[in-house]
């Protein structure tokens, strides 16, 4: 099978769910907007079956119908892991045989976000999905600078600390800032570090493409439901690359 029509009661049955929010009070009216922007979409029939006033002026929909599109996964462009996952213990022997020193990680929130449950799941020893993060790690000082730090603070910082690593969580993403922040912390990387010297520079969020490594000047971007184990790993891997 070379392409995929999506699933709902049957096989092949092209069957999808919709939500979305409309900027309009719940009304008979809201309810028709919402069956009318699922058929522009290309859903039909389109079937709502939830609608819950969001406050005054908002409205929230679930809509359930059939769509023609198909899916071609020989197309799907993705960000495979071309590492090895490994074990805390492994990972210290790594950063010790090829650095014979400890590994420094500075991490952040920037801009405005305040929000620091993914940069804490990835460095606090308590973790994430039941791995410990690299606060455990023996070979590893760990830096957590928390929420709201400016780009010229990280900078200064990770001189400061001689990072090896700078890891930065972007979860606020209205209006795109998490790509407008990571590309300039990117770019005050560049203009502060030699290119042999600069640490290396990892971003995660639930919003951002894995692909967008190299368009936001950054060595690595992971996704939602990334471990701390797989960011120990990449760094790593590409530190020992490096020394090498």
């Amino acid at each position: 099978m070379t392409v995929l029509v999506p699933y709902g009661d049957t096989t092949g049955d092209g069957m999808v769910q919709l939500s979305f929010t409309l900027p309009m009070p719940h009304s008979k009216v809201a309810e028709g907007s919402a069956v009318q922007l699922a058929n522009k979409m290309g859903m039909d029939p389109a079937l709502l079956v939830h609608a819950k006033p969001m406050g005054p002026d908002f409205t929230f929909f679930v809509v359930y119908g059939r769509v023609n599109h198909v899916v071609d996964p020989s197309q799907v462009q993705v960000v495979e892991r071309d590492y090895p996952l490994l074990t805390p213990k492994e990972v210290n022997a790594a950063v010790k045989r090829s650095l014979r020193r400890r590994l420094t990680v500075v991490g952040a929130c920037i801009g405005t976000d305040a929000h620091t449950v993914g940069i804490d799941a990835i460095l606090n020893i308590k973790g994430f999905a039941g791995e410990k993060g690299l606060e455990y790690y023996r070979e590893l000082k760990v830096v957590n600078l928390g929420a709201q730090v400016s780009v010229p603070q990280l900078v200064e910082r990770a001189r400061a600390e001689k990072a090896d690593a700078v890891l930065v969580s972007q979860v606020v993403t209205q209006r795109d800032a998490h790509l407008l922040n990571t590309r300039e912390m990117s770019a005050a990387f560049r203009e502060s570090y030699p290119a042999d010297r600069r640490p290396l520079l990892i971003v995660g969020g639930p919003r951002f493409d894995e692909t967008m490594a190299g368009e936001l000047g950054v060595d690595r971007v992971f996704g939602r439901g990334t471990t701390p184990g797989e960011v120990a790993s990449f760094i790593a891997h590409k530190l020992a690359r490096k020394a090498a």
